[in-house]
């Protein structure tokens, strides 16, 4: 696969603050990672360097091929971006406002109703932006970021704020795309929103990229502590190391049909993220 997004050696500092601290990363094309770790980690920083809204004072960043350094309108036209802070135009309407940025990236006007009912604000078209809640705002900057089907999204919390039915048709959506070989870079702090969604998630913090790997390789290299935990039928919650010795145990339990559930006890991301730092997610 084609090489999406490429960061070697990207370190950026606001004064005698270290915000980007020697970021290296490969993102390919049609991958949906997700970057997890707490408000202030450098998350948003990251998209802006990517996007050519920052620039770095070492190393490079590519997207599609071209330098962070070097983007214009053409490449803008392949790249979507949702964060809390995409300007909106509060005097106009949901629809006016998609239908104007549908101009600018040479979209069909058409498929602005289509976009609206995806992020259900059908019946809000005509509703002046400034009334909206918060989570509508959201919800109108995904519809615009989406509506010229780029080849590269970035999406920083981009669920913050909605409510589940919403969030769960916009994670239908992003698979949508993502079938279609849209390349997303997805900012979260959001551990199960992660864990559905992401093909690899880096673990950041503090400017830097402390562990990256798909959910199962991140969980089965923190699985120190292997145990399962098991709900009998008489009630009774116990929970047992995996060794041979126990092996038994479990094994006579099936047997006797005492065993109501039994799950294996894999750490989280949050466990994880709090080994590696000494701090949450949150």
């Amino acid at each position: 696969m084609d090489t999406a997004i490429k960061m070697t050696n990207v370190h950026k500092s606001f004064g005698e603050s270290k915000v980007i601290n020697d970021v290296s990363i490969s993102i390919q094309s049609g991958e949906l990672i997700g970057f997890l770790g707490p408000s202030g980690a450098g998350k948003t920083t990251t998209i802006k360097l990517l996007t050519g809204q920052l620039r770095q004072e070492m190393g490079t960043a590519e997207i599609l091929g071209k330098s962070n350094t070097t983007l214009n309108h053409e490449s803008y036209k392949q790249i979507g971006i949702v964060s809390d802070n995409s300007g909106l135009y509060e005097n106009l309407n949901a629809y006016d406002n998609l239908l104007l940025f549908s101009r600018i990236l040479n979209v069909d006007a058409k498929k602005i109703k289509t976009m609206l009912e995806r992020v259900g604000l059908k019946e809000h078209a005509k509703k002046t932006v400034k009334k909206f809640s918060r989570g509508m705002k959201q919800r109108l900057v995904l519809a615009r970021a989406l509506m010229h089907n780029p080849k590269v999204l970035f999406l920083d919390e981009p669920t913050s704020g909605l409510d589940p039915s919403t969030t769960i048709e916009i994670h239908k959506l992003m698979m949508e795309m993502k079938e279609g070989g849209t390349t997303f870079f997805l900012t979260t702090h959001d551990m199960t929103e992660a864990s559905k969604l992401c093909d690899r998630i880096v673990l950041f913090n503090e400017g830097k990229i402390i562990d990256m790997g798909t959910l199962d390789e991140l969980s089965q290299k923190y699985n120190t502590n292997k145990y399962v935990q098991i709900l009998l039928t008489s009630g009774e919650s116990i929970k047992l190391r995996l060794n041979k010795e126990n092996s038994t145990k479990i094994a006579d339990l099936i047997a006797n049909d005492q065993i109501a559930t039994m799950h294996t006890g894999e750490p989280t991301l949050e466990t994880i993220f709090l080994k590696l730092t000494g701090r949450g997610l949150q």
